[in-house]
């Protein structure tokens, strides 16, 4: 391990409280990796070298002074350009929020800045967090640490990169309907999608009320979980965020675990290399668990559908104003769909409210009958070539990216939590990830599988910066 470029968030953490190296040093090395890497991954909308410095040394002399430190104490990170900070821009990746400066700070950044943590800018991200490809006009597509002429995954495409390629150790990101797990899946790292209701959404921007998610993607499940849990917990400030205690510690004993497949269900619309990897994720598991069999999944095409829906129409909703007023300020990709999103009927809003409920105590009924945890692709395909989801140039571009979320969406509209974990690579090199989908609030033992996988897996990381600072 480089002390400057460690490779977990706890050996980081540890290197600094023991006075290995400096905050200052690692910001300073995490700041040399972001602008030497900017033009291989575009990663970044802005780099803020002054206060990540500023921090850096705040952070120092607090460690010198003997000042009670947090668990990620001086620890350098970055995040989707989503989250208010104040006296800093919330961007967006938009040019309509392009210079709004937040005055107050949200929840996760309030918990991560508590626990000792400090940013080096705002990451790339598909615009208004409305994109499952991470493609954005007005900033660039963040690319892929692995394949540039491959998709990061959207919407939390920066995160992706940044994360994927060495950058930094962890960011967050946020979830609608696939946007953590999707980049993730991309860029060959883990991302957890939480129980809708586990983290604050306060100062975050809005997309999807009844749908939209806080969570972390990380370069190990150990560290995606550490994130989660320093952001969870309730709020006062946020009232749909529930009173629930924090995620249990993970689980190191999974014997007594019954693993639920549900990819019978998608077997002719998996390329080869998915089914693979669910057959090698079956293989590595079955001596630790209890029981690895076929689950019964209801319908997930109409969830997808029903999730899509309700997406479209609350975020139609929130661009309601600017759409009118500003309309010509939106990327083209964008601005098609809110025009769309005004076309869903209210009935139908509705409808797919009223029964949510209900498709997700019939969901839990039949497809956790006889698992504690499900596993499902989290894409039907390897990460597509960015020409295959280009507007107005590929003429599949529609057909590609629903079936990109076509996996993801229905675990956003029942509300459950999931963690994206790499399993196998294709032929290509290209990472297969699965999705551990878990009943509510038991995000322990999602990650402890994920864990237990990733362990037993021990795959190579798919995507790593080589960018080492010059010797002093």
């Amino acid at each position: 391990m480089s002390l400057d470029n460690p490779t977990s968030l706890t050996q980081a953490a540890d290197a600094i409280r023991a006075g290995k190296i400096t905050s200052v040093q690692m910001t300073e090395a995490a700041l040399f990796r972001a602008k030497a890497s900017h033009k291989r991954l575009n990663a970044f909308i802005e780099i803020e070298e002054g206060s990540a410095i500023d921090a850096a040394r705040a952070a120092d002399a607090a460690l010198a002074s003997g000042h009670a430190v947090g668990p990620l104490h001086g620890v350098p990170l970055a995040h989707k350009d989503m989250y208010d900070r104040a006296g800093f821009i919330t961007g967006c990746g938009s040019k309509i929020r392009a210079g709004h400066i937040a005055t107050s700070t949200s929840t996760a950044m309030d918990r991560l800045q508590a626990a000792g943590a400090l940013s080096i800018g705002r990451l790339n991200m598909s615009e208004f967090a409305m994109g499952p490809t991470g493609h954005n006009f007005h900033h660039g597509r963040a690319l892929n640490p692995i394949d540039g002429a491959r998709i990061t995954g959207g919407s939390s495409s920066g995160s992706g990169s940044a994360v994927g390629g060495g950058v930094v150790l962890a960011a967050l990101g946020s979830d609608t309907g696939g946007s953590i797990r999707l980049p993730a899946a991309c860029c060959g790292i883990v991302g957890i999608k939480p129980t809708q209701g586990r983290v604050s959404r306060h100062g975050v921007m809005p997309l999807s009320f009844s749908q939209d998610c806080v969570g972390p993607l990380a370069r190990s499940v150990e560290d995606a979980y550490l994130l989660l849990q320093l952001i969870s917990g309730p709020d006062g400030r946020d009232t749909t965020c529930m009173d629930v205690e924090k995620p249990d510690e993970l689980l190191r004993d999974l014997s007594s675990l019954r693993i639920g497949i549900a990819g019978g269900l998608f077997a002719e619309r998996l390329e080869n290399d998915v089914v693979q990897g669910i057959e090698t994720a079956i293989s590595a598991l079955k001596p630790d668990v209890a029981s690895i069999a076929s689950a019964a999944i209801p319908d997930l095409t109409s969830m997808a559908e029903l999730a899509n829906a309700v997406a479209m129409s609350e975020a139609g909703a929130v661009h309601f104003d600017w759409m009118r007023e500003r309309p010509e300020d939106y990327g083209p990709q964008i601005r098609m769909r809110l025009s769309q999103s005004l076309a869903v009927p209210a009935p139908i809003y509705l409808r797919a409210l009223q029964i949510r409920a209900v498709m997700l105590k019939e969901f839990l009924d039949t497809a956790f009958a006889g698992a504690d945890v499900l596993i499902a692709p989290t894409m039907p395909f390897v990460p597509p070539l960015s020409a295959e989801v280009d507007i107005g140039t590929s003429p599949k571009m529609n057909a590609v990216v629903s079936a990109m979320t076509s996996f993801t969406r229905p675990f956003s509209y029942l509300g459950l939590p999931v963690v994206t974990v790499p399993v196998s690579a294709s032929a290509e090199g290209l990472p297969i990830a699965l999705q551990i989908v878990a009943r509510p609030w038991r995000e322990d033992i999602a990650a402890s599988v994920a864990l237990r996988l990733e362990q037993a897996l021990a795959l190579p990381a798919f995507a790593t910066t080589s960018l080492a600072r010059p010797a002093a």
